[in-house]
């Protein structure tokens, strides 16, 4: 990992995703989590104020980065909640099958090269009857939001740590094999092409 990735790219990333509109983002659903939860993207731990901590027994919190990692740590420490690491040593998210009651996804799927495999392997952890709880920001509905999209994503993602700011998040979860059980969706305060989010829940379908 370069400097860039591991010393600067963390703080960018925690000042970027901890906008107030965010925080109200985050407020909306992470309280929905329970029981054990894969949280995907933990980064540095900007979800851990809403967790409801009476219906969570346990986050593992997948994070690659340990910039992130390290960032995250203060605030892992005053948590009240268990939070226990993982890495991503390979393509498959080391835990058991059928093995997590929730996987949380916020401002995440964006950045991930394979999205769709990355979807299939949360459905794998995720046990019958849990949920898959999802903040993200994609594709806007109007053209001309999209046109610029488009037109600057890749410059965009050089820079910003992968992040694409054009994606289809429901037709990604779709195709990951979860079907939609809340679908909510608008521009949130900010910057037009990167402020149109989705949130909700999801099944395995």
């Amino acid at each position: 990992m370069s400097f860039y990735a591991e010393r600067v790219l963390p703080h960018l990333i925690n000042l970027a995703c901890s906008t107030r509109p965010q925080r109200k983002q985050r407020e909306k659903i992470v309280h929905l989590a329970r029981g054990d939860v894969l949280e995907i993207g933990f980064g540095s731990g900007l979800n851990l104020p809403y967790y409801d901590a009476s219906k969570v027994r346990k986050i593992f919190g997948l994070e690659p980065s340990e910039g992130m990692r390290r960032k995250a740590r203060p605030m892992v420490e005053a948590s009240e909640i268990d939070v226990e690491f993982i890495d991503l040593p390979g393509e498959e998210i080391p835990l058991e099958s059928e093995s997590v009651d929730t996987v949380l996804v916020t401002y995440t799927l964006c950045t991930i090269p394979d999205a769709v495999t990355a979807l299939e392997g949360m459905r794998r952890v995720l046990k019958p009857g849990g949920q898959l709880i999802f903040c993200e920001h994609g594709v806007a509905p109007d053209e001309n939001v999209r046109k610029w999209q488009d037109r600057l994503n890749s410059p965009w993602s050089k820079i910003a740590g992968g992040c694409n700011m054009n994606r289809d998040i429901p037709g990604l979860l779709e195709e990951g094999g979860f079907k939609l059980t809340m679908d909510e969706r608008m521009y949130i305060p900010g910057l037009r092409i990167l402020s149109y989010n989705f949130w909700g829940t999801a099944e395995i379908r």
